[in-house]
């Protein structure tokens, strides 16, 4: 357990960087916190995290297509293919685990509420031969701005 890390992962982040730059995709930008509800008004259906200071930090975003990527970890959002069970202090393991995937729901339908594309990217994604399909995806979510991503 204590090998798995809970933020600051830069492995992953800067492989998905290197990917970016590889295939010349540009456009983003890193550690950007987005505004989920104007100031004035306060949200309700969103995350504690969320509704305290109605903001929510995409590992990436795309400011003209309005796109916000999420890498997730295996262990930490429960991959389908990854995802192990810690035996020891299970039920506490499981409920954070739990609640992470719920959060991610909530964010994500915010997010798409206030006109932003979400994709979320698993770990196991940025391998090297999962790269051409994950190119895919960012595109196809931009099928009308690919100009956009592409230099």
């Amino acid at each position: 357990m204590s090998r798995i890390r809970g933020k600051g992962n830069k492995a992953t982040e800067l492989r998905l960087i290197q990917i970016f730059r590889t295939n010349g995709i540009t456009g983003w930008k890193r550690g950007c916190s987005l505004a989920l509800t104007p100031r004035s008004s306060k949200s309700q259906g969103t995350s504690s995290k969320a509704r305290s200071t109605g903001k929510v930090k995409p590992d990436f975003v795309f400011p003209k297509p309005k796109t916000a990527v999420f890498v997730d970890g295996c262990f930490w959002h429960s991959c389908p293919m990854h995802a192990t069970w810690p035996k020891t202090n299970a039920a506490f393991w499981r409920k954070k685990i739990r609640r992470n995937q719920e959060r991610d729901r909530e964010v994500g339908r915010a997010l798409r509420k206030i006109g932003w594309k979400v994709l979320r990217i698993w770990q196991h994604a940025l391998r090297r031969k999962d790269e051409a399909k994950l190119i895919r995806r960012l595109l196809r979510i931009h099928e009308n701005s690919a100009a956009v991503l592409l230099a």
